[in-house]
């Protein structure tokens, strides 16, 4: 009798214990506990390059380890892009690079055939009234790798920079990529081989001239 007393006492508490504790469900959940750890539960922002932060900023004149060097050329400065010159040696995959980016940022108004007629001209059919420039007419036709690269940096008349969208060896590729098609679509040339090729073949060559002596 005792023992059965016991688990009714024990089932009483237990079953008014359930009961509490969904009742004030709600009131637990608007009435959330104190934060033990503010700094750790709700980060703190901070400016890059700034405060704390100011001293990894990157030294001036440095270059990060396998990026191109910057462009310094201002906008105005057109004359003098006229005599800049690709710095990329490319082979066919890197013209194939240049023509899935040129195809993405720069086909929509300049044409998939660089006919200056993409889908947001659509032959003055489509949302942009003015032809965009073509690049197998007209005077773009005749602009230097180095100017067709500063324009894509720094825009021109309605067109805006596209420097954000695409870094500095990206644009040398859409360039490479115009100035392909421009030429007629040719292949570039192989890379010459290394000089320790040739260096590899003088031993080689070496016992012909002891004997012809």
């Amino acid at each position: 009798m005792k023992r059965t007393s016991n688990i009714l006492i024990v089932a009483a508490l237990a079953g008014g214990a359930l009961l509490s504790a969904c009742g004030n469900k709600g009131a637990h959940n608007r009435k959330p506990g104190k934060i033990y750890a503010p700094d750790m539960y709700e980060s703190r922002a901070y400016e890059f390059y700034s405060g704390r932060l100011a001293g990894l900023k990157p030294v001036e004149g440095t270059v990060k380890r396998g990026a191109m060097l910057p462009y310094h050329l201002k906008a105005e400065d057109t004359a003098q892009a006229n005599a800049v010159r690709n710095p990329l040696v490319l082979d066919e995959a890197g013209i194939k690079e240049g023509k899935r980016l040129y195809d993405i940022y720069c086909g929509v108004c300049h044409g998939q055939k660089l006919d200056g007629n993409g889908p947001l001209y659509k032959g003055g059919d489509g949302p942009y009234p003015a032809a965009p420039a073509s690049f197998i007419a007209g005077k773009v036709l005749g602009y230097s790798e180095g100017r067709i690269f500063h324009v894509i940096t720094h825009g021109y008349n309605v067109m805006g920079s596209y420097a954000s969208q695409l870094d500095i060896e990206q644009r040398w590729k859409v360039v490479a990529y115009i100035k392909n098609i421009q030429g007629g679509g040719k292949a570039p040339e192989p890379a010459a081989a290394p000089a320790a090729d040739s260096a590899a073949t003088a031993p080689a060559a070496a016992p012909a001239v002891a004997a012809a002596q």
